[in-house]
């Protein structure tokens, strides 16, 4: 079976988790023998037992069944071990079951750290980083999106899985992994260097939402899948943009597959944050100004990002569509001035302002993209094998879609994209005829908008917190009363978590990936603590305060006719009040929750 993990490399499925006072054990359960893990609780070495140790009956150890172990982080409190305590069966992938994390456990091994006499000297700077790693810690362990399998390599595209040679398809499944989208791969590391190959099991962060419709006689699988590239990975408004060597944030591999009558096809499109450095730093105001960051570095940093494009996928269409006009404009020029330098034959931009086009609820309109499209799409084609798994079609080409946060505009578009080609490849293999859609099948149409409606939910999730605006036109095909009152809320929580959550969980991430981990690095010494004002900066404090104020100066106010006086101290309180306000808004992202492990640009 292609991308099937050779038997001498299997993964172990079902364990038991076992916490002795000095050491967790994790036993494998799942028939397929092996040795027993030992994780030491002092310094996280691992080793692998014949046997379980002998259980003492003054301390009796704890057991629980578990499903995996993701790998080891080593922060400055100690070492992490991170493990799978709940798995739910999502579907199946090339005949295997893929499994979603349902729940995961971080287990700490930093009794040392009790007992050291040298770490002993910085306990008390150590204590008032505890809660700081703790919150991070649970941020981690509510990470959205983790999937997994233990026979398939999901990191790899079914046309890359098709083309991996002989040897390759032999390697542990953790070797042929694509790294960009091995959510554990910094994780992992500890467990390589111990060379544990059935325990290390690689997790992908994305998106796995199939469907199986009837089609007369026929029968259709249709499975979507997103992988989400870890090199610039975090949160809506902490990262955007690109670095300086062209990876870009919320990148994301979407790829649509469909399997009938023996015969599988599939489709890749991408999405991904305008390809220069920008950013959007947050300060309190519902829409921060876009800040452009080395604007005569764009057309390199741009170019970096599109020849790994054209490296990895063939030849490349960027359709970008976000406004001609306002701050999007600023943005928009710079990215249309970028690719009119590195533009060729194989490289090619596309803007398509998709809110004067689309707007008042005109999202047909996007069959004006697709006439713009179509030719490279009947030119770079799709993935098709045939019943005996050969090679019919080639996909040699992609479209790539952005808008400004990569979530709403970009899966409408991409939504319609992945219709129109699994039009295509159903009239190719036989089942469709010249004229008929997906359309003319209102069971199939159903479940193909909720399809795509998850998968734009989920991914919008995982970037800004919520599920993605604009998601009643791609699950029934029309905005609805409903709908707009969710995009409201929707909204609404965006400015929330953006303001006044985001920032732990950008550092919870950085954390997971090994970005920047020197700063959380046991042999580094305390980061610069925020000085002056900004070590007061509070909100709830500053509202509390204004809202005093308003208070006082009512109060005096009523007084005023008693006495003159109170007429000052109304304006006095009124005037601090004022003052309260204008500081905030003036000094806005002081109040906000910011990164520490990372720091914005400005």
């Amino acid at each position: 079976m292609m991308g099937k993990v050779d038997a001498g490399h299997k993964l172990h499925g079902r364990m038991r988790l076992w916490e002795f006072p000095d050491e967790y054990v994790v036993e494998p359960t799942d028939g397929t023998g092996g040795s027993f893990l030992s994780v030491s609780r002092v310094d996280g070495s691992m080793k692998l037992l014949d046997e379980l140790p002998q259980c003492s009956a003054v301390h009796v150890p704890k057991i629980q069944s578990i499903y995996g172990v993701m790998g080891m982080l080593k922060l400055l409190a100690g070492l992490y071990l991170f493990v799978i305590t709940e798995r739910e069966c999502v579907g199946s992938y090339l005949g295997h079951p893929i499994y979603k994390v349902s729940s995961m456990k971080i287990l700490p091994c930093d009794h040392s750290l009790k007992s050291s006499p040298a770490e002993q000297a910085d306990q008390l700077w150590q204590k008032s980083k505890e809660t700081e790693f703790s919150s991070l810690l649970n941020a981690a362990e509510k990470t959205p999106g983790l999937y997994f399998s233990y026979d398939v390599n999901l990191t790899l595209s079914m046309q890359r899985l098709h083309d991996l040679g002989d040897e390759a398809k032999t390697l542990p499944l953790w070797r042929q992994a694509d790294p960009r989208y091995c959510w554990n791969n910094y994780m992992m590391e500890i467990l390589i260097d111990n060379k544990l190959d059935p325990y290390l099991l690689p997790i992908l962060q994305g998106t796995f939402h199939n469907f199986q419709t009837a089609i007369g006689k026929d029968t259709i699988d249709v499975t979507l899948v997103a992988r989400r590239c870890t090199r610039r990975t975090g949160t809506r408004m902490w990262r955007r943009g690109a670095n300086s060597d062209g990876y870009v944030a919320n990148f994301v591999e979407t790829e649509q597959i469909v399997q009938i009558n023996g015969c599988t096809a599939s489709f890749v499109q991408v999405r991904g944050s305008m390809p220069f450095e920008w950013e959007q730093v947050v300060n309190l105001k519902y829409k921060p100004k876009f800040e452009v960051v080395n604007p005569e570095k764009a057309p390199q940093v741009a170019e970096r990002h599109f020849l790994d494009l054209r490296r990895r996928y063939g030849a490349v269409l960027a359709v970008d569509l976000v406004n001609k006009t306002g701050g999007e404009g600023q943005l928009c020029e710079m990215y249309g001035n970028a690719m009119q330098q590195i533009a060729n034959e194989e490289i090619r931009y596309l803007h398509f302002d998709f809110h004067r086009i689309c707007g008042h609820m005109h999202f047909e309109r996007l069959s004006r993209l697709y006439d713009q499209i179509s030719e490279f799409l009947n030119k770079n084609r799709y993935l098709l094998l045939n019943e005996k798994g050969e090679k019919i079609e080639e996909q040699s080409g992609v479209v790539r879609s952005n808008c400004i946060d990569c979530l709403d505009r970009t899966n409408v578009t991409q939504s319609m994209i992945g219709r129109k080609m699994l039009e295509m490849q159903l009239r190719r293999i036989g089942v469709f005829g010249a004229e008929e859609t997906i359309s003319s099948h209102p069971k199939f149409d159903e479940n193909f908008k909720i399809l795509w409606a998850n998968h734009g939910d989920n991914v919008s999730i995982q970037y800004s917190g919520t599920p993605a605006l604009k998601g009643d036109y791609v699950r029934y095909g029309k905005r609805t009363f409903e709908g707009i009152l969710n995009d409201g809320w929707n909204a609404l929580s965006r400015y929330y978590l953006n303001n006044f959550c985001d920032g732990t969980k950008q550092d919870a991430i950085d954390m997971v990936h090994g970005h920047f981990i020197a700063s959380v690095s046991r042999d580094m010494t305390a980061q610069p603590q925020k000085g002056g004002l900004e070590a007061f900066a509070s909100l709830p404090l500053a509202f509390s305060l204004f809202l005093a104020g308003i208070i006082f100066a009512f109060m005096s106010l009523k007084q005023a006719r008693l006495e003159w006086r109170h007429l000052f101290f109304s304006l006095m309180w009124a005037s601090l009040s004022i003052a309260i306000a204008i500081f905030v808004r003036a000094n806005g992202r002081m109040f906000c929750n910011r990164p520490s492990l990372s720091k914005p640009r400005r």
